[in-house]
């Protein structure tokens, strides 16, 4: 599969529905970095008018997994990937539209390698910023991808 934004964003409504709906959109894609869009709205935000974290978490996973998916694809090899941890720092209300942005295609890349190399599990920790229309970050996510090479038979 080509990753372009528009496949993307067709791949989320028939695969991650919850994150269509919510919002989440791929706006941008290069081997190193991916942008991905979600506007604060009425099915996306808490009591307190702002956008949920849960909504904010898709926004921020969706980067980081592109990324991923996408090494993978060129390394022409089977792998498991999983994300084994999380973590998230809220800095100012979500409201509005806020962007979401991941640039480790290079250490994903070299775990890729390393895992191919020595057929062993690695851990690459990717990094997910949140930005508003001023640019002013929100919220920051930090997750944990487990990749593997699965073994040939």
């Amino acid at each position: 599969m080509k990753f372009t934004p528009r496949k993307l964003n067709r791949f989320n409504l028939l695969q991650l529905p919850l994150a269509y709906i919510g919002g989440v959109r791929v706006r941008s894609i290069t081997d190193q970095a991916v942008v991905v869009a979600i506007r604060h709205r009425w099915i996306n935000q808490n009591p307190f008018k702002s956008m949920f974290w849960a909504a904010q978490g898709m926004a921020a996973e969706l980067p980081t997994g592109i990324l991923v998916m996408k090494a993978i694809a060129a390394s022409q090899q089977k792998f498991s990937m999983l994300v084994t941890h999380q973590e998230a720092q809220f800095f100012k209300k979500a409201t509005g539209k806020i962007l979401f942005s991941c640039t480790g295609g290079n250490e994903i890349r070299e775990a890729i390698q390393r895992s191919i190399k020595t057929g062993e599990g690695q851990v690459v920790v990717l990094i997910s910023e949140g930005k508003n229309s001023e640019g002013v970050v929100v919220s920051r996510f930090k997750f944990h991808w487990s990749l593997r090479v699965k073994k040939t038979v």
